[in-house]
């Protein structure tokens, strides 16, 4: 979604104004992420990114000219996700609901941008900030032990942005991704505990999965897979899936230079297909159109889903989600890649929000438009 220039906001009893950050407060922003706190501290230079950059919001308080305070609050492309990074306000600003203040100003930012709901984490011996999220609305749903630098846990609380927001809880098991080029497999893991709730996902079976299903080779490195390795793989640990497509294949050659390994590509694929027609895998030529799509999901299925990486992450790579469920706007989705470069955690890649409308324009890829999905439905189901 695009990015959109806050207004400034202010709170004329106080002289408070709350505005987008500029590269002229970098100073002032990085002597209050010094002082208020003592670890996991923002360097200088990820600031500066943080204030230059379209995607995310740095949100100042300026008080009589004086900053006092700071928010950061990041987001994702095509999705309708914000996560308030980091809050920050003076010792000495006082008690002036400044707190409040900047939060709400964080709200806003995030329901402009057309996010349905705000997630962040807490330390756990926060009390104060823990009583100002609680008394504003935000549930707690999680927690991650051992998470910052101090080893203290990290509560996880959310926030509905809108009145119809509602979440789904009890979904699949979230697994992000340890390498590169294992998306498809980290996706088969959370459908297969999804399945079975006896299946512990490791990252031995993430690298075990990718050795049965990859027959893509990229540029340079390390491959990926394509639906009919990754539908034959979960065929062989006991999930019959369902595999919808817009064309048969094979597919991804052309991104694929060397004849050599195009050629491997091609006998591979073949394999796996032939494999899909002996373990009796349906296989239907026709794209999971939107209704469909709800439908599927309303029946209690999960669907592996191909998307392009570059509406992501601006990266020209398929790329595999799992969606398990939608609310008629938004399609939720565990997308097993978290971006390092941008401090993200599994929080900002699970249980994940997409406007249902951009969900099925990033679910094609390459110049052909090719849409694949995978439904995976529990035994019996």
């Amino acid at each position: 979604m695009p990015a959109t220039a806050p207004l400034a906001r202010a709170n004329a009893s106080s002289g408070v104004v709350i505005r987008p950050a500029t590269l002229a407060d970098l100073d002032a922003i990085e002597t209050i992420e010094n002082r208020v706190f003592e670890t996991d501290r923002l360097s200088r230079r990820s600031l500066r990114r943080f204030i230059t950059t379209d995607r995310d919001a740095l949100l100042v308080v300026d008080r009589g000219g004086e900053l006092v305070g700071y928010a950061l609050v990041a987001f994702r492309r095509g999705t309708a996700l914000a996560r308030l990074y980091s809050i920050a306000i003076l010792p000495e600003a006082g008690r002036g609901g400044l707190g409040r203040q900047l939060l709400a100003a964080v709200e806003a930012e995030a329901q402009e941008r057309g996010c349905l709901l705000l997630r962040l984490e807490v330390r756990a011996d926060n009390h104060a900030a823990i009583r100002l999220y609680e008394r504003c609305g935000y549930h707690r749903f999680g927690v991650y032990e051992d998470y910052y630098e101090d080893h203290q846990d990290a509560l996880r609380y959310e926030k509905p942005l809108v009145k119809h927001a509602e979440p789904p809880r009890g979904g699949p098991p979230f697994w992000e991704q340890t390498t590169d080029f294992t998306c498809g497999p980290s996706c088969l893991l959370m459908a297969m505990a999804w399945a079975d709730p006896t299946f512990a996902p490791s990252r031995a079976a993430e690298i075990r999965l990718w050795r049965e299903s990859t027959t893509v080779f990229m540029t340079s490195g390390l491959g990926g897979c394509e639906p009919y390795g990754l539908a034959v793989t979960l065929a062989r640990h006991g999930v019959i899936p369902e595999v919808r497509l817009s064309e048969p294949g094979p597919f991804f050659l052309d991104s694929v230079r060397s004849p050599e390994k195009r050629e491997v590509m091609r006998i591979t694929q073949e394999e796996f297909r032939r494999d899909a027609e002996e373990m009796a895998i349906p296989v239907i030529i026709e794209p999971l159109g939107e209704a469909e799509l709800h439908r599927v999901l309303d029946a209690g299925a999960v669907v592996i889903v191909l998307v392009s990486g570059y509406r992501m992450f601006r990266k020209k790579a398929p790329h595999w989600l799992l969606a398990h469920a939608h609310d008629g706007r938004h399609v939720f989705v565990h997308d097993p890649w978290v971006e390092p470069s941008d401090f993200e955690t599994p929080m900002m890649a699970s249980n994940l929000p997409i406007p249902a409308d951009e969900f099925h324009r990033m679910a094609r890829y390459g110049s052909s438009d090719l849409r694949a999905a995978i439904i995976v439905r529990r035994p019996g189901g």
